[in-house]
């Protein structure tokens, strides 16, 4: 009996050693190592990867991670080498995540994986840096970050991985300039970074990358001209180098690179050049030198170029006739000519296939049978009636590389082009919406024409005059969700009679966004029948998001009227007398209208607003005070969100969905009209990513109203130390990117836009955040016009305090380096996520900046950091941010940098000055003890708070009004 249950008690202990073990997945059996799976879990949570089944060996032939779709080009692959130590152990070698929209950031975490090789994560939503730990792997030779939103510069680690071959990181948020370093890579053979902003000269370390055999650089900012060293890169079969920014001439050298298929060089600034030696590449396929300042006549070599199939010199300068030696071209495949200076015939070879190799049937003449006044096409799509009465001819044709299109009335159009590396089954130049489109007259917004080059329409047979152009855009290719389809960038110039009205004209951005209509409205001055509009491509924008082949210009529909009265029908015009008739009689009606209005006193209400306008070119859109109030539903205080120096500020919503922020003038506000006036003519004149976009404006009676985008993460004086409620959780990559964009928007004001602007306002307050916590400057009703010659400003003080510069308050000193300063304050502020002042009783208050000098000097200044980071952050980014915040709050404004440096300096572009403390501005300990009790309070808002910070503290503000503290003008100080 006791042999039979010591039998049955040892059966029963090895079935719960069995189950026990059943529940700690592949443990037993797994072939990698327990480092490497933890690895892959950590990598999994901070990529946002969400399906990686833990419960199988990811070594596993039957593992699901191995999932690949070729149509579509989803790849969802972790490989394995599992030959190590007699086939028993597994180590990961490639992860390859494709087309998957994962929402996280780079993970340093790769280094855990020693044995990886390959890293693809193409086509998400990634966002972040990338880490400076991947410098740390030994056997890395390919990194593929294609088509995601990382920022910040590359990381000169990098340099340390000997094994790279391939680096890949196009269609990205990167820039800087590039690491020297990069030119010690001894493996390099790939390197791709189009569609970026880096900036800078190509280092001449590059040089020595003699193993190279692909470098795209196109759609950035270098400077610098194209380097001479690339003769020593004879081992290349690719250039790409499209409007990177660089300078022509191409060099001479070029001629050294005897392997090259495919060279693309466009949009070159610089000097006019002649035609490139290009004698000694005998293999090549495509060559595309576009707008390039190339002169004189065409090479005769290039006719023994038998083996291309693409040839684009287009928009260049070359003169005399195509000599008859092309005719040995006749086998390519698309040869673009158009926007020279070819004289003489055209050869018969291209008339016999003018389909692929010209524009040749747009010379024929278009006979005119009736003079017409107006033009309307809805581009891409079908006839159609808008509002009752205006038709829009249909524009269906299929179109193709190179095709005029006559219509049956007064219009045509011209394409050209070919998408060179489309991904898609064939070339389309219409393009068709697949998502509902909350838009007025949506109908002329379901399809758009498109082109890879230049597309060019004409008005033909029309009366000369004065005509208004009105193009219509909305962005129907790209997404609104938080996935790679949404990351796509279109950019492209229009042309109106020949002048360049736009350069780098982004629907999406115009618009606000994607399945958004935007108008853009011209003049147009018709000398000689012919009205000519077109749309090119200048090489800038992403190719290949979300798939190759989608770029270029995009149109969806164009409306033309005369800025006179046309004729009648018949051909007659209107007599001199009926004219004068016409002219006295509305006369009459304009002068009683007057009276009747003066009368009952309504003009005299509105003619102190008339004066002040007089003369102003407001250059935005116009609304009335029926569309504001229906939007704001008649100004209910359910939808107010914030009070100003102006009065209050309301939440809206127009018809088409757009949700917009509407700041009402108050009746007892101290400022006047006329500063009302100069804030809409100076935000009107700023476009920028960082500064709050001006939708419009009002005025009706004695109403004035400015009508401003909507910022969903409301302002950042509110996310850092507003109520807890309503402050986020700011990761440290979010608050170095929101530090950048303030900067990156002052540095505007300052240096690049036409005025020179000192917004004197700088605060947390006055930085709003949208739904992504890219920052926006607002405010800029305290902003002056700075004059070199005039800095001493006698007006009052305006202002913030705890933000202005000493030398304002002092003495009414006014630069832009008062900014600076402000700017400095707002960093510290980011970094410690405290406000600069704050009282922590009547007798006590915190002042974050001598706080921050005390901690630089006895050198702990990571003390300042938000405990609320813990230790998640990168310390060497805060050393910067911190330096350079105590460099901008400098007494002396002479050691204040430029925000175009401090730019620089916090992107790890520029070597960051020493702060020198003057010792006199450090604290007594006394008083430095009492302020570190009040640093750990870390009281919500300070005393000196206005009053929408005391309602917002306070709790007053509706469950409907989710943006608190937007828009606020801060009250002129005596």
């Amino acid at each position: 009996m006791k042999m039979i249950m010591a039998t049955f008690f040892r059966f029963v202990l090895l079935a719960s050693f069995l189950i026990a073990f059943s529940f700690t997945g592949f443990a037993l059996t797994t072939l990698l190592p327990h480092d490497e799976v933890k690895a892959l879990q950590d990598i999994a949570t901070t990529l946002g990867k969400k399906d990686w089944d833990f419960n199988i060996d990811p070594c596993s032939r039957q593992h699901p991670w191995f999932l690949a779709n070729p149509q579509n080009g989803y790849e969802n692959a972790v490989t394995c080498n599992c030959t190590f130590a007699n086939s028993t152990v597994c180590h990961v070698v490639s992860i390859i995540l494709k087309r998957q929209s994962l929402p996280g950031t780079l993970s340093p975490e790769f280094v855990r994986l020693p044995y990886i090789q390959e890293i693809a994560l193409v086509r998400n939503y990634l966002n972040g840096t990338i880490p400076r730990e991947w410098g740390l792997m030994n056997y890395l030779d390919s990194i593929s970050l294609l088509g995601n939103r990382i920022s910040g510069s590359i990381p000169k680690e990098l340099a340390n991985i000997t094994t790279l071959k391939i680096l890949s990181i196009e269609y990205n948020q990167l820039s800087g300039n590039l690491p020297l370093e990069l030119g010690n890579l001894p493996r390099l053979e790939k390197m791709f970074l189009s569609s970026n902003n880096f900036t800078g000269e190509i280092p001449t370390t590059f040089e020595r990358l003699t193993t190279l055999k692909d470098f795209r650089i196109a759609d950035n900012r270098f400077s610098g001209k194209i380097p001479d060293f690339i003769h020593n890169w004879t081992n290349l079969n690719k250039l790409v180098i499209q409007a990177s920014g660089l300078s022509g001439p191409i060099p001479s050298g070029i001629s050294f690179l005897v392997k090259v298929t495919d060279l693309r060089i466009s949009d070159l600034n610089g000097p006019d050049m002649a035609f490139p030696p290009l004698n000694n590449m005998t293999n090549l396929k495509i060559l595309v030198l576009r707008s390039c300042n190339i002169i004189g006549p065409l090479p005769d070599y290039l006719s023994t170029k038998t083996t291309l199939k693409t040839l684009d010199i287009s928009f260049n300068k070359l003169s005399e006739g195509i000599p008859s030696s092309f005719s040995s071209l006749k086998e390519v495949d698309h040869l673009y000519l158009m926007g020279n200076k070819l004289t003489g015939p055209v050869p018969d070879w291209i008339l016999q296939d003018a389909d692929n190799v010209g524009t040749v049937s747009c010379l024929r003449s278009f006979h005119c049978h009736k003079t017409w006044y107006s033009v309307r096409i809805n581009c891409g799509g079908k006839d159609v009636t808008v509002n009752g009465s205006k038709t829009f001819d249909g524009d269906t044709d299929s179109a193709g590389p190179a095709k005029f299109i006559q219509s049956s009335t007064n219009w045509a159009f011209s394409s050209t082009g070919h998408y060179i590396d489309d991904g898609r089954p064939s070339d389309s130049y219409i393009w068709t919406n697949s998502s509902r489109l909350s838009i007025t007259n949506s109908e002329l917004f379901m399809n758009a024409r498109i082109s890879p080059i230049s597309l060019t329409y004409y008005g033909f047979c029309l009366g000369n005059g004065n005509y208004t152009v009105n193009l219509h855009f909305a962005e129907i290719m790209f997404t609104d969700d938080k996935t790679y389809s949404s990351l796509g960038r279109r950019v492209f110039d229009i042309y109106v009679q020949g002048k360049r009205e736009l350069e780098d004209f982004n629907i999406a951005y115009e618009a606000r966004g994607v399945g958004k209509a935007v108008v853009k409205k011209f003049t147009a001055v018709v000398t000689n029948n012919t009205l000519e509009i077109r749309l090119y491509w200048g090489g800038k924008g992403t190719m290949d998001i979300p798939d190759k082949g989608v770029y270029g210009p995009l149109i969806s529909a164009i409306s033309v009227d005369p800025d006179f009265i046309p004729p009648s029908e018949g051909g007659k015009s209107i007599s001199t007398s009926a004219v004068v008739s016409i002219v006295a009689a509305g006369a009459f009606v304009v002068i009683l209208l007057m009276v009747t209005l003066w009368w009952r006193g309504c003009l005299g209400r509105k003619s102190s607003l008339e004066r002040e306008l007089k003369g102003l070119d407001l250059q935005t859109g116009s609304f009335t005070l029926r569309q504001i109030k229906a939007a704001t539903n008649n100004f209910d205080v359910a939808n107010k969100i914030g009070e100003g120096g102006f009065g209050p500020v309301y939440k809206g919503f127009f018809s088409d969905g757009t949700i917009i922020a509407v700041k009402q003038l108050s009746a007892k506000s101290k400022q006047g009209n006329r500063e009302f006036i100069n804030e809409i003519g100076m935000i009107s004149a700023l476009q920028h990513p960082h500064l709050v976009k001006l939708y419009g404006c009002c005025v009706e009676g004695d109403q004035l109203l400015l009508v401003y985008e909507y910022m969903q993460n409301n302002s950042l004086a509110r996310v850092l130390f507003g109520p807890e409620e309503s402050q986020l959780k700011l990761d440290w990559l979010s608050r170095h990117k929101i530090c950048v964009g303030i900067a990156r928007g002052l540095a505007y004001l300052h240096e690049e836009s036409r005025l020179k602007i000192v917004h004197r306002d700088i605060k947390a307050a006055n930085v709003l955040l949208d739904e992504d916590l890219n920052p926006k400057i607002s405010d800029f009703g305290l902003a002056k016009l700075y004059e070199e010659d005039n800095t001493h400003i006698s007006t009052r003080i305006a202002g913030t305090y705890g933000y202005m510069v000493p030398e304002y308050a002092m003495h009414g000193y006014l630069t832009e380096k008062a900014d600076v300063y402000s700017f400095g304050i707002v960093a510290l502020e980011i970094v410690s996520g405290r406000s600069n002042t704050t009282h922590c009783s009547q007798e006590e208050s915190f002042y974050l900046l001598d706080w921050a000098r005390l901690l630089k000097e006895k050198g702990s200044v990571l003390e300042l950091v938000d405990p609320m980071l813990v230790s998640d952050f990168n310390k060497e980014q805060v050393m910067v941010m911190i330096n350079v915040a105590l460099l901008c709050a400098n007494v002396s404004q002479a050691v204040r940098p430029t925000m175009s440096s401090v730019v620089r300096m916090l992107e790890g572009n520029s070597f960051v000055q020493d702060v020198i403390l003057d010792t006199s501005e450090v604290m007594d300990e006394r008083k430095l003890e009492v302020m570190r009790k009040c640093y750990l309070q870390k009281e919500e808002i300070d005393e000196d708070e206005n009053e929408t910070q005391k309602l917002t503290r306070n709790g007053s503000w509706t469950s409907s009004s989710s943006a608190v503290d937007l828009y606020p003008i801060n009250l002129d100080s005596d």
